[in-house]
């Protein structure tokens, strides 16, 4: 079964678990957490206690007036002042203590993802889609950013200083006060949770179309050269197009569902502050409330509805955020089905002696290998040879444990590849691929990744094996030229052989080629075929080959067809035999007359 990557469907609830699963990673500064909250307590208690400073300042302004002294009230100006200073220092001391506990919780959760994105098996990654997936780990990131800023910041002071404040106005002035604000506050609470909840499918589809797009964009730009190939630039840009009207649609109603949440929350806003002043009003025209009880309700309401004008805001982010949240948590849940033991050995084989020992294989309930037996004696050559869908390449990815074998077992040094660490094995194993991959950096950096702590003479060393010191020096800026995204600046020749030269600079006692001559001209793969002859020397060498002239000096040859092996020789008894074998060579000759 393979593995799923994306949430398709609604979101119905807000996913409270995922606090659960963060909070290993916010516990690493427990004393900057505590400091932090500390400092959020001293700012909301200052930041109420605001409004009495000013009513104060207000009532004795209006006392002094009719007295016509020109004594001002200084000491509650500057207390007021200093409060309000308070205020927004405490706020960003806040701010900065807890931001290094976000960036850390972030820092270790993007890492924990990628580590664990390169333990998961090769199929989840046949099956990825970069694009999203890249989008997906980007969200979830960001979202833990914003949880914790506008849920620890946002939400629970706001909570805090509501409960405060209609406790304020109820022993001070009364139940009418306290019950429209309460009532006001849950209505406007009310009313942003149910069209936020209204507004989350436009929400949803608006970031399905954003990933979709640019999982088309990304999907497109790596297949530059396909695209180029068959004339299709027009019916890509249809096909982003198409992505990017679904995007325009969904942000389209997402903004209209804005506004109305908007409106809403206006006119709830709206209703309870002229219906507090219309009520503050009447008290102090009958002397029952002073100018400063008036100016205080005003400000009260002023700093409650503030934050809360946000609230659908946060709410509909903080729900988002969550969902990206678990949806990057759902990556760390899925497990490799290839995983080592706990009592994997972290052996390092010497020799590089490989057998493989009834090796049978399927995927998808469709057979690939059938009792496969063959042996590579240390420091010996063995070729695996056959028709397109024989198994060739499976037996590659088994011996790399990308699978593992359902019957049989594959040894190394006399151990079984299943009773080392995965790190020991392919240590072990160096590799020219078939189709070399490079990373969009220096040429340098390219060979480099075969040892990466390689002096720059066994660079040097590893460039002259595989052939390269001509095409180096032929280059502007030598061997720190880019190669582009995935090399595409390189030829498939000059990229084999960069690939040969990293596999000889990691210096494993296995060397694997998967096709390795492939790409390369006449000329060039006999250069290189000689070079690779030395580097053997003393290595166990497993090649895998479509042109059966790159493997005539082979000490054994496997011939493979439907997954099992139908011959095994040198060339010359394999010949002799008249085969398959000796019909693939046949074919071969032919074809190289009729090229000639």
């Amino acid at each position: 079964m393979r593995p799923t990557l994306y949430f398709e469907g609604p979101i119905d609830k807000l996913n409270w678990h995922v606090i659960k699963l963060l909070w290993p990673y916010l516990l690493e500064y427990k004393g900057r957490v505590a400091l932090a909250m500390s400092c959020l307590i001293v700012a909301k208690l200052a930041s109420v206690g605001l409004p009495f400073i000013l009513k104060d300042v207000v009532d004795t302004l209006d006392a002094n007036k009719t007295a016509q002294t020109l004594s001002v009230p200084i000491g509650l100006v500057l207390a007021y002042g200093a409060v309000r200073l308070l205020t927004v220092i405490t706020g960003e001391i806040r701010d900065t203590l807890f931001g290094r506990v976000t960036e850390r919780a972030i820092r270790r959760l993007g890492l924990a993802v990628f580590d664990h994105l390169h333990r998961l098996d090769l199929d989840f990654h046949l099956e990825r889609r970069t694009g999203g997936l890249s989008r997906d780990i980007e969200r979830g990131t960001s979202g833990v950013s914003f949880l914790m800023r506008f849920m620890v910041f946002n939400i629970v002071p706001t909570l805090l200083e509501i409960a405060m404040v209609i406790g304020i106005f109820f022993f001070n002035y009364g139940v009418a006060f306290a019950s429209i604000t309460f009532i006001s506050v849950l209505a406007y609470i009310w009313f942003s949770v149910i069209a936020t909840e209204w507004r989350t499918e436009y929400v949803r589809d608006a970031a399905k179309a954003d990933s979709l797009s640019n999982t088309r964009a990304i999907d497109s730009l790596l297949n530059y050269e396909t695209v180029k190939y068959f004339n299709n630039e027009k019916y890509e840009s249809e096909r982003y197009d198409q992505a990017l009207d679904q995007w325009e649609v969904a942000k389209r109603k997402n903004r209209l569902s804005l506004f109305a949440l908007n409106g809403g929350q206006a006119l709830i806003i709206a209703i309870a502050m002229t219906a507090m002043m219309a009520l503050a009003a009447y008290k102090v025209t009958h002397n029952e409330m002073t100018l400063g009880d008036f100016v205080l309700i005003n400000a009260f309401m002023m700093q409650l509805f503030m934050p809360l004008n946000f609230l659908g805001f946060v709410y509909r982010e903080i729900r988002g955020a969550l969902a990206n949240i678990e949806r990057m948590f759902s990556l760390l849940d899925k497990h490799p089905s290839i995983v080592d033991k706990p009592d994997a050995l972290d052996f390092e084989p010497k020799r590089g002696e490989l057998s493989f020992e009834n090796v049978s294989f399927s995927y998808d309930d469709r057979p690939i290998l059938r009792n496969v037996s063959f042996k590579v004696a240390a420091g010996k050559k063995v070729a695996v040879v056959g028709d397109s869908g024989a198994g060739k390449s499976t037996l590659i990815k088994l011996l790399f444990r990308f699978y593992d074998v359902e019957q049989g077992r594959i040894l190394i040094d006399g151990q079984d590849i299943r009773q080392l660490t995965q790190d020991a094995l392919r240590r072990a194993i160096a590799i020219v691929p078939q189709d070399t991959v490079l990373f969009n950096d220096s040429l340098v950096e390219n060979i480099r990744y075969g040892r990466p702590n390689a002096s720059d003479d066994d660079v040097r060393h590893a460039i002259k094996l595989a052939h390269l010191e001509d095409f180096i020096a032929s280059l502007s800026q030598g061997w720190d030229t880019k190669v582009g995204e995935r090399g595409l600046k390189l030829s498939g020749g000059e990229k084999q052989r960069v690939a040969i030269a990293r596999a000889i600079l990691k210096g494993s006692p296995v060397l694997v080629f998967d096709e390795a001559t492939s790409s390369l001209d006449s000329r060039s793969e006999q250069a290189i075929l000689s070079a690779l002859r030395e580097v053997a020397k003393g290595h166990t060498s497993l090649v895998v080959a479509h042109r059966l002239s790159t493997i005539v000096d082979a000490d054994q040859i496997v011939v493979l067809s439907k997954g099992e092996i139908v011959e095994q020789g040198n060339h010359s008894s394999l010949l002799a035999q008249d085969g398959l074998y000796a019909k693939l060579w046949r074919i071969q000759n032919e074809q190289q007359h009729l090229s000639v």
